[in-house]
């Protein structure tokens, strides 16, 4: 058990545990633990097929039933009207643990094929039953206009001329013979009659027209209502079609070019009573059709209905199943016991948990046999669980994005709940800002009980996942604001300013009245010509101080490590001269920036000297400090002595780990001592504790570490890893300090992209007067709102927010986090949903 109380300070202590659980009670404690869910079981079985383990079969049948389950979701997600699902929450529970489990889940399985029976015969019916109707209403169309076609025909009289006209005729004709003519066409030509898709028409007219060389006459109209593929959904506009032409050959070309065209063809005599019962019958079957196929509509949304009631429950039974069968297959069979046996690993703080479960899980099996539950001892690296809750899973998520800590690591996440939104704020100080982002946050958090069982979209559930982030760097952005003294780009008289501005010849210089201004930057400042020029100064510094700062406090972290670990070489040979290289050229700078703030140059004969040519002149000319340029008495010397650290602190990394590393294995090479097995010469060291687990049949766990845990390292690897580890450091200094100068460069643009958006919309529009000013004023100020949300609120926030993420992955993680670990994965039914 663990003594420490679990923090996020480190990941919790994990414990392996076996488990020797009979077959009978297998089932219903795996779903106890699934519950439960803080056991992360290992395959025992890694050299086993998928598809030749126990429980197979347990496997194949719970995906049957998901992929019955998946159809009904489907077929409810198609239908137009909603079909309600009851929630889980409201749902009746089905038993699937104890004596009746089996016969449950057997009731279940016949339940859902039976529904998946009736539903797909309703379906092929209605299919059916559609198609038949769309054939007897576009016939129904057919009919209808054809007869409108032929009663206009008998009714007018049309210029026609007839295809077989005689070609040495003139083209005037007398009445009579016209007549003549016309009245032997319409007995001699026939027709063909359809539907047609009406974005085809135009290309069907083209193709006839070559085809039969113009001897055809043509004739179409549009169906006003659209048709619907019931399988699809998709509608379909359509065109009825009557071609008249002479002779069966043509006839037969027009079907051919109707038929690959995709058109429909229907047989219409040419008789008009004939014509007048086709359709009175179609209309009667027509009118057959659509009740069935009502009634048959009716019967498939009760069946959809029924299954909505219990479609929750029926998903969240067959995920668990499916779980719970894929989690044994994972199990060794012990035949001499008759037991499954399974390893996993627990956090130690929860066994107490772990042994109720197993006595629960006996108790509702109604045996007598209890699962029995005992530590194995390894040294194999567990799984990293850090324990979180609404509040800390946002900034635990962030660092986990960059790597999973190694077990027992000083977790970084702990720190970021106060480091990240900070240095986010430093490169979006403003109060107003600040206040937008932190009622949006508070609003969430407000709807989270609400929002936390809908299903919401992509984006917004990124944002409502880090609430709480976007809540602190809200109220920092509101502090940072008040450091700044900026609110949408103007100032704050909230305390006496330090400076008159009396006016001389028409220009005004500020004057100093003896009053200092409390907190943050006087109001003075703002809209002076060189106020842009001090604010300039003033952020550059601070990002540098501030940059200082969280690279020594993440350079710090390394000690508990080191300390944890019982490395007390790393300590000596890495963190005590990597503290001294960093703070003899940079900290020695942070504190030139404070020592330079703290003097007042106005009473000075000297102008204040550039620190950063201060700092390159140290290293480039060292122990010469121009006396203009002298910043304190002394300065020579002590930057001499500075640099001289800074140098020794080079060879100091790169020679003294491989130096006692070396010497370390000298002395164990020297003891002559040598393990059987053991591949590189090196003794094998086994404890009486280990000893005494492979006799009590542990000898899995201590073969895997033996295999997969020591892994034997050249010197000359050692060397050059230092090497590396040695230049990194050493140029990343210099780079991650100039990488912290974002936050004075983002923190500069967002004030003047705040100051032009202000002056470029309301400040043009303040001095307008009368009721067009008015609505003027108040249309810009709606725009100005909204472009302050969108680009200054999300859009900068945005990218304020990734240069910050890149501050703590980049240059903090890199001073001490390993990130070698792997995250504890356990058997959690909760987390079933967030998987698929």
């Amino acid at each position: 058990m663990g003594d420490d109380y679990p923090t996020l300070f480190r990941s919790e202590q994990m414990s392996l545990m076996q488990f020797l659980i009979p077959t009978e009670v297998a089932h219903d404690t795996v779903a106890e633990l699934g519950e439960l869910g803080n056991v992360q079981f290992m395959d025992l079985n890694p050299a086993v097929n998928p598809f030749q383990r126990s429980f197979v079969g347990e496997i194949r049948r719970t995906e049957e039933m998901a992929r019955r389950v998946r159809f009904f979701e489907s077929q409810i997600q198609k239908e137009k009207d909603v079909v309600p699902i009851r929630p889980l929450y409201d749902s009746a529970p089905l038993v699937t643990v104890g004596p009746s489990a089996a016969h449950n889940i057997d009731e279940l399985d016949v339940t859902l094929a039976e529904h998946e029976t009736r539903l797909v015969q309703m379906n092929d019916s209605y299919k059916t039953l559609s198609e038949r109707t769309r054939e007897l209403v576009e016939a129904r169309h057919v009919l209808r206009e054809t007869a409108v076609f032929f009663d206009k025909a008998e009714t007018q009289q049309t210029d026609i001329r007839t295809s077989f006209d005689d070609s040495s005729a003139p083209l005037l004709q007398h009445d009579d013979r016209e007549q003549q003519y016309l009245s032997t066409a319409q007995f001699d030509l026939e027709f063909v009659a359809g539907t047609i898709d009406r974005t085809r028409i135009s290309t069907f007219e083209r193709v006839l027209w070559r085809v039969l060389r113009g001897n055809l006459y043509m004739n179409h109209t549009d169906i006003t209502e659209p048709f619907v593929d019931p399988a699809t959904g998709t509608e379909t506009r359509k065109n009825v079609f009557i071609i008249f032409a002479h002779g069966d050959a043509l006839l037969a070309k027009i079907r051919k070019v109707a038929e690959s065209m995709g058109a429909t063809l229907y047989p219409i005599d040419a008789n008009a009573d004939k014509r007048s019962d086709s359709l009175r019958e179609v209309t009667a079957r027509l009118e057959d059709l659509e009740t069935v196929l009502y009634n048959t509509g009716v019967n498939r949304r009760s069946e959809l209905l029924r299954i909505g009631e219990n479609l929750a429950r029926w998903q969240d039974v067959v995920r668990k199943e499916k779980a719970i069968y894929e989690t044994m297959n994972l199990f060794n069979y012990d035949v001499r016991r008759k037991t499954l046996v399974a390893e996993g690993w627990v956090p130690t703080r929860d066994l107490a948990m772990i042994h109720m479960a197993l006595r629960h899980a006996t108790e509702e099996s109604g045996t007598s046999v209890v699962p029995i539950l005992q530590e194995l001892s390894t040294s194999k690296t567990p799984p990293t669980f850090t324990r979180t809750n609404k509040f800390t899973e946002g900034f635990q998520t962030i660092m986990d994005a960059y790597g999973i800590a190694t077990y027992q690591e000083v977790n970084p996440g702990l720190f970021a709940i106060i480091t990240f939104p900070f240095l986010f704020a430093v490169m979006f100080g403003d109060i107003g800002h600040g206040l937008i982002i932190f009622f949006a946050a508070l609003y969430m958090i407000f709807q989270e009980k609400k929002w936390a069982r809908q299903e919401l979209d992509e984006i917004l559930g990124q944002f409502f996942y880090g609430r709480y982030i976007i809540l602190l760097m809200g109220v920092f952005s509101v502090y940072t604001g008040l450091m700044y003294n900026d609110i949408f780009s103007k100032s704050l008289h909230i305390w006496h300013s330090g400076w008159d501005f009396p006016e001389s010849d028409g220009v005004s210089y500020a004057v100093s009245n003896g009053h200092i201004y409390p907190f943050g930057i006087d109001p003075g400042w703002h809209g002076a010509d060189n106020g842009l020029v001090f604010t300039n100064s003033y952020k550059m510094k601070m990002s540098i101080v501030l940059g200082v700062i969280h690279m020594t406090f993440a350079l710090c972290l390394q000690l508990p490590n080191h300390i944890k670990f019982k490395r007390p070489l790393d300590i000596y040979a890495n963190f005590i001269p990597q503290m001294i290289f960093l703070h003899s050229i940079f900290g020695y700078l942070v504190v030139c920036i404070l020592y330079k703030w703290s003097i007042d140059w106005s009473t000075r004969d000297t102008e204040p000297p550039s620190l950063l040519n201060m700092l390159i002149a140290m290293i480039l000319s060292p122990g010469k400090v121009d006396a203009a340029a002298q910043l304190y008495p002394g300065q020579s010397f002590i930057q001499v002595v500075l640099l001289l650290l800074a140098m020794i602190c080079v060879p100091w990394m790169l020679c003294m780990k491989p130096y006692f590393q070396w010497k370390e294995m000298q002395m164990i090479q020297g003891q002559g001592y040598v393990g059987l097995g053991h591949r590189n010469g090196g003794p094998r060291e086994s404890t009486d504790e280990v000893l005494e687990n492979e006799e009590e049949g542990n000898g899995r766990a201590i073969v895997e570490e033996m295999e997969e845990e020591h892994e034997h390292h050249d010197f000359s690897e050692v060397v050059i890893h230092q090497i590396i580890h040695t230049i990194e450091f050493c140029l990343g200094c210099i780079s991650h300090t100039a990488s912290y100068l974002r936050l004075w460069a983002l923190s500069l643009a967002h004030a003047q992209l705040s100051e032009v958006l202000w002056s470029m919309t309301i400040e043009k529009f303040l001095g307008l007067s009368g009721i067009f000013g008015t609505i003027a004023l108040v249309m810009v100020v709606v725009f100005w709102f909204l472009a302050t949300v969108f680009i200054l609120c999300i859009m900068e926030g945005l990218s304020a927010f990734l240069h910050a993420l890149r501050l703590h992955w980049v240059e903090a993680n890199s001073k001490h986090y390993q990130g070698e670990g792997y995250s504890f994965t356990p058997l959690s039914f909760a987390k079933l949903d967030e998987k698929e």
